[in-house]
């Protein structure tokens, strides 16, 4: 199974991106509110032999982080012609942790560049990308588009390939505890995580997980 690491965020956040306003995107879409997560990592085909592995460090990393706050925001940007994000910061150092812990799980290697935390909006067609006036219209790139909330877990989430884009569900779910990791908790986002969302790998077209 394709698998990846997640976050979620939590209904408030869910519901002020539901307020972007989407205009059409002639050889694109627009993600779907069980798609909108920020990945992690994304792991690849992990055989069924040794998922519990990658739940048993997932488990490890989640018990050495507090809960924490993920901001996201301020203004919507892209990544090349083809995915429109809107970025979360503040999971930088879990995002670290989950990929030093997995490095060795699963049939993608850990990417090579420092981790960017986003959220999918919409993503292009390659051949679309290339066409003059750009699918991504400038209107919808740098909009406002802000919130906050406190991540309390640390999910594993399959990604299962279908027509009209990646459908995902949670496999496992492990809650961050009070350990010697740093991680704040102002006074930020509330409510609870839905038990599905989704995001991409920035250049990826296939929306298997990962932003």
């Amino acid at each position: 199974m394709r698998l990846f690491a997640a976050v979620w965020p939590d209904h408030a956040v869910l519901e002020g991106v539901a307020a972007f306003q989407r205009p059409d995107l002639p050889g694109g879409r627009w993600t779907t509110a069980d798609q909108w997560h920020v990945t992690l990592r994304f792991l690849g085909e992990v055989a069924e032999a040794d998922l519990a592995e990658v739940v048993d460090a997932m488990a490890t990393v989640a018990a050495r982080h507090r809960p924490l706050t993920a901001v996201l925001g301020p203004v919507t940007g892209r990544f090349k012609e083809r995915i429109l994000h809107v970025p979360v910061t503040g999971l930088d150092d879990l995002a670290a942790d989950v990929i030093a812990a997995t490095a060795t799980m699963g049939d993608a290697p850990p990417e090579d560049r420092a981790f960017q935390g986003h959220l999918t909006l919409a993503r292009v067609r390659p051949r679309q990308a290339r066409l003059s006036p750009p699918a991504l219209p400038p209107s919808v790139v740098g909009r406002p588009l802000a919130g906050s909330w406190t991540v309390r877990e640390l999910t594993l989430v399959a990604s299962d390939r279908r027509p009209g884009g990646s459908a995902y569900s949670v496999i496992d779910r492990a809650p961050l505890g009070s350990g010697d990791a740093p991680g704040d908790v102002p006074g930020g986002g509330s409510g609870d995580v839905p038990g599905g969302g989704s995001g991409d790998v920035p250049g990826d077209a296939s929306g298997d997980g990962s932003g």
